[in-house]
């Protein structure tokens, strides 16, 4: 089922794992948590691409066990190292699977940077337009701080806009811990003319590490007060840990009273996470999605 006709009907959970890297050791694992996964009754699960065009075969045999499992599957798909052939492979690969939901990103630039890394898709932009007539669900991403590599929001909602117009029919968001953000971006959207749903992501901070890998990642403003007992929990791990999810339940209650679409969760691959937040929200959950 396309995840826009969903979307039309409901409000929405779903989650995002990825590809392991150790990926014949460990994908028994990642199947055992998909399957956990699915006891919470998600609309969707996105499965990640390597932004280098790793992991493009693992990608759709993931997608294909969410499909025989039931669960509707969200295929991200790279432009940004991929030719028009290789994307076609992937495309042929994702619908043998009966997958039809996609995400269009051109990925994010790898450190060895060159101009030969995005040959034939430039932007998601290209990738959507490149796609748009395969009878795909297609979905984008949508950024509410402003893509890093935008000049400013402003610059940004351009692109998202070019992104509706040339068939992305959803938008999920990087993830952010200031919901303030969030509202800013879908008021700023509508008035542009931006209907599409935009759906918040959200990535607990369950440990010190992950604080500088998530700023080093996307940009994310935290703000000063959770900043603040972050770092007076910093040694603690399990209450650390119990922190970052009262956080993160306390920003998906705010956006869902705030009339937000649904919520996409960052797990991680940790089933744990989803349920230690389902089992806090569980009434919500039942009640309003």
């Amino acid at each position: 089922m396309k995840i826009s006709e969903i979307i039309k009907n409901k409000r929405t959970l779903s989650f995002e794992v990825f590809p392991p890297k150790k990926y014949d050791e460990e994908i028994d694992k990642l199947f055992t948590t998909i399957k956990e996964l699915k006891s919470f009754n998600p609309d969707f699960i996105s499965v990640t691409y390597g932004a280098g065009g790793t992991n493009r075969k693992s990608n759709a045999e993931i997608a294909g066990f969410l499909k025989k499992l039931g669960i509707e599957p969200l295929a991200h798909i790279t432009g940004g190292p991929s030719t028009h052939k290789e994307i076609d492979e992937i495309i042929v690969n994702l619908k043998k699977q009966d997958v039809e939901n996609i995400l269009c990103l051109r990925g994010d630039k790898p450190l060895d940077f060159n101009d030969e890394y995005c040959k034939e898709f430039k932007n998601a932009t290209d990738l959507i337009s490149y796609l748009n007539d395969r009878d795909l669900d297609i979905a984008a991403a949508c950024y509410p701080e402003g893509h890093k590599e935008a000049d400013s929001l402003y610059a940004d909602l351009k692109y998202m806009k070019m992104k509706e117009d040339l068939g992305a029919k959803f938008f999920v968001t990087q993830i952010f811990y200031d919901n303030e953000y969030y509202y800013r971006l879908v008021s700023e959207a509508r008035k542009i003319g931006i209907k599409s749903p935009i759906i918040p992501g959200i990535m607990p901070l369950l440990n010190p590490k992950s604080i500088k890998r998530t700023q080093e990642m996307c940009g994310s403003t935290i703000p000063l007060g959770f900043r603040n007992q972050l770092e007076f929990f910093k040694d603690e791990p399990s209450l650390f840990r119990e922190v970052g999810l009262n956080y993160a339940v306390a920003q998906i209650q705010d956006l869902i009273a705030k009339g937000a679409p649904g919520v996409h969760i960052y797990v991680m691959n940790n089933a744990q996470t989803a349920k230690e937040i389902y089992q806090r929200l569980e009434n919500v959950f039942k009640k309003l999605f």
